[in-house]
């Protein structure tokens, strides 16, 4: 067998066990050389488990792999000359510039210097970091700590590189750019395992393998996959939104309907034979239907739904349990709860947040989307009282938070990213003290602890330290501690950040019915797919709200041009052609489509096309598709930027 024709990864058997616990069971992989392949799953499904075995980095229990057709724990010397490795905590030295932890690198993988020059050069340029090679690592944005650590992981040139949940907590602008990166790897040849929370994101993979409890469940094309997958998908707007969603969920044709921001899917047998159905049960009832449509679903659908087979879906993970007290009492909707006025912090020479205002009113979910260190924390810690603004007001429930934070505070709930939990203090412990934090008397404690222990799953766990629990488990926690006390307004900074799928959604649940009882909600979020579930976006960029509005107003208003997805016999290639050409923008690869935004598709179509064909491609379809919200988000960053050029133009001509 010739070198080229042996697999870059394969495993069989292959096991690993710690202690009473089976973290990876069976694993069955192959992996072709040059595949951009990926494993999903919940925490604890085994992935980061499984990469540590192929690294070479963890003995397996039993069964083998095989990394270039050597032996993972014979060869593991020759192996780690091979591959790259990026872990979920990246290894950067932040007291050195970026160009000295890249010297470093190279002077591990003892790489003589008149070899490591020009690849360093070459890297920094490769990842956008040549104008910060001077600056200290612990200086960069999350997003450009994640890209150095990348090209710290390739100055040895790797066949192999494995990347451990390489955007998790990565802005928008940020992962985009690093997926660039990523297929700058396929071009060259290399093969790239990546394991994420995001499925929006596993879109991008020739393969997907989904991993539940240490087994791969399904592994495939995501467009097989979606393919495969049982049924289709209605979406349906109506008003009132949330009545439509308590009559849907009373038939049992659509029990399984969920809200996502104003319109609601489910999933059905036969969309065409149920669209009728759907429209007349909510024309029965009183509801005006405005649109309803058969839509593609995505993978997280895919991904429910074999677990559901398995019998530990959702709803396992997801009971409904009745609100506590006040909470399940209805507010009145509509009315302002939050109300932000040219709210602005300076931290010294540098401007935060500038300008801000918005409203957020009871009843609604309002999403700020934005880059690490646009001003989104900033802005809710603001608005909360922890930090006095420079200039401008915040009033919540009517309150003045500059003078009456107090008071307000009894009425808010507040989540941090890093979920505000007591870690020497057990489940049960932080709950009591955020239940005597927020004056509780023993009665409401008493009903509100049993709420908390339902709605994350805790039951029987009440002794357990925060450490002891998944990401979703604490999560949930922090939420239940967080809303304790029947919050009328409730802030939450990045909540599902590195959280499961599963878990991600499950929250959602629980965060629609908070609105849908009156609960105004301000969130901030890294997820595209997440935030299509608000009912309106607030879009963050250097400290300024650049775009707002509901996610199908910026989709129609904010977005320049078309998109087109591209299936040809050679992606790799033709994300080489496309990406030189100037006319068109935002070339990525996802899957083994591609994407790209065009100016007008019915002359860009043949265009694309012979462009291909020159260069020997065939081309199998060239399809219009909608913008994502991640479309959105960097075209409304890229528009704000021109304009910002154009002022500084036209700002140096008057001085002239």
């Amino acid at each position: 067998m010739t070198t080229i024709n042996i697999p870059a990864i394969e495993t069989r058997g292959l096991q690993k066990k710690f202690q009473n616990v089976l973290a990876v069971s069976g694993l069955e992989l192959k992996v072709e050389r040059g595949e951009l392949f990926g494993l999903v799953g919940a925490d604890g499904a085994g992935k980061t488990t499984a990469i540590r075995m192929l690294c070479t980095l963890s003995a397996p229990s039993a069964g083998e792999a095989r990394i270039l057709g050597m032996d993972t724990v014979q060869q593991a010397s020759q192996i780690k000359e091979k591959i790259g490795y990026m872990s979920e905590r990246f290894n950067l030295y932040p007291t050195l510039t970026v160009e000295e932890n890249l010297d470093f690198f190279a002077r591990l993988r003892n790489i003589p210097r008149d070899v490591s020059e020009p690849r360093k050069k070459e890297l920094l340029s490769f990842c956008r970091l040549e104008p910060f090679r001077q600056r200290h690592a612990e200086h960069l944005s999350g997003g450009m700590q994640k890209k150095l650590a990348l090209a710290c992981s390739l100055i040895h040139e790797p066949e192999v590189i494995f990347l451990d949940e390489p955007t998790t907590g990565v802005d928008p602008v940020s992962r985009r750019d690093f997926w660039r990166i990523i297929s700058g790897f396929l071009s060259r040849g290399i093969t790239v395992l990546v394991s994420t929370p995001y499925l929006d994101e596993a879109e991008r993979f020739n393969r997907v393998a989904f991993m539940h409890r240490g087994q791969v469940i399904a592994c495939d094309t995501p467009q097989n996959l979606k393919t495969a997958l049982p049924g289709e998908l209605l979406q349906i707007r109506a008003s009132p939104v949330r009545r439509a969603v308590t009559v849907l969920k009373q038939s049992i044709l659509f029990a399984a309907s969920q809200l996502f921001g104003n319109a609601i899917h489910v999933m059905v047998d036969d969309a065409q034979k149920r669209r009728p159905e759907v429209e007349y049960l909510l024309k029965q009832n009183s509801i005006v239907v405005e649109d309803i449509r058969s839509v593609p679903p995505g993978l997280e659908d895919v991904f429910v739904s074999r677990l559901a087979i398995l019998g530990d879906g959702l709803s396992s993970r997801s009971r409904e349990v009745d609100l506590p007290g006040a909470l399940a009492k209805g507010k009145e909707l509509g009315e302002v709860a939050i109300q932000v006025e040219g709210l602005t912090r300076k931290f010294d020479d540098f401007t935060a947040v500038d300008k801000v205002s918005f409203e957020v009113r009871r009843g609604e979910i309002l999403g700020l989307l934005g880059p690490n260190g646009s001003g989104k924390t900033t802005t809710i810690r603001m608005i909360t009282g922890l930090l006095a603004p420079t200039s401008g007001n915040a009033y919540v429930l009517g309150q003045d938070m500059a003078v009456e934070t107090a008071s307000a505070r009894s009425r808010m709930g507040y989540m941090s990213q890093r979920f505000s939990l007591f870690a020497d203090l057990s489940v049960e412990e932080n709950i009591d003290l955020y239940g005597g934090l927020y004056g509780l008397s023993i009665a409401q404690l008493a009903e509100g602890k049993k709420w908390v222990l339902d709605m994350a799953g805790l039951r029987g766990k009440e002794k357990l330290m925060p450490i002891e629990l998944s990401g979703g488990w604490k999560q949930r926690l922090a939420l239940g501690c967080a809303i304790i006390h029947s919050p009328e307004v409730i802030f939450l900074d990045e909540p599902t950040s590195g959280v499961d799928p599963l878990s991600r959604r499950s929250f959602w649940v629980l965060i629609q019915e908070l609105a849908a009882r009156g609960t105004a909600i301000l969130i901030t979020t890294h997820y595209m797919d997440e935030a299509e579930h608000c009912h309106r976006l607030g879009m963050f960029y250097q400290g300024k709200l650049i775009a707002l509005g509901s996610p199908q107003q910026l989709k129609a208003n904010q977005v320049k041009g078309e998109l087109l997805e591209v299936v040809c016999s050679d992606y790799v290639g033709a994300l080489k052609l496309l990406s030189g050409d100037a006319r068109y923008h935002q070339v990525s690869l996802f899957g083994t489509a591609i994407h790209i935004e065009v100016d007008d598709v019915s002359t860009a179509s043949p265009e694309i096309r012979r462009l291909l064909e020159s260069g020997h491609i065939s081309v199998s379809a060239i399809n219009q598709i909608p913008f994502t919200l991640e479309d959105v988000f960097i075209s409304v960053v890229e528009k704000y930027e021109e304009q910002g050029k154009s002022l500084v133009g036209r700002n140096s001509q008057k001085g002239a």
